[in-house]
């Protein structure tokens, strides 16, 4: 069984991510809620700074998702092998019929 300590260690490492976004997300909101409430007539540039706010949180946490499965390598293949072509490694080179120079079998 081959198992990569990155396949044990990015899932911990993601989980972390997301509960850690969670209690950003709730600290942010929170504070902004509090903000408005004790100064209503700010409420617009108070909301936009905590909407800007929580988009960063997101985007960090949608990182670390990204990240786990670019390094296990899930969903990604070049076009090539997407395609249905051989990879680079498995083409082969043979000697033309003329003796010229060798040709690619795709």
């Amino acid at each position: 069984m081959d198992i990569n300590i990155l396949h044990l260690a990015y899932p911990l490492g993601l989980g972390i991510a997301v509960i850690g976004s969670g209690f950003g997300l709730g600290k942010a909101v929170s504070a902004a809620m509090e903000a408005i409430g004790r100064q209503p007539e700010a409420a617009g540039r108070i909301q936009t700074a905590m909407i800007i706010g929580c988009a960063f949180i997101e985007a960090l946490t949608i990182y670390a998702l990204i990240s786990v499965f670019l390094v296990s390598g899930f969903g990604w293949k070049p076009a090539a092998e997407a395609a249905g072509a051989k990879p680079a490694a498995e083409q082969t080179q043979t000697k033309g019929a003329g003796g010229g120079a060798p040709t690619q079998n795709l």
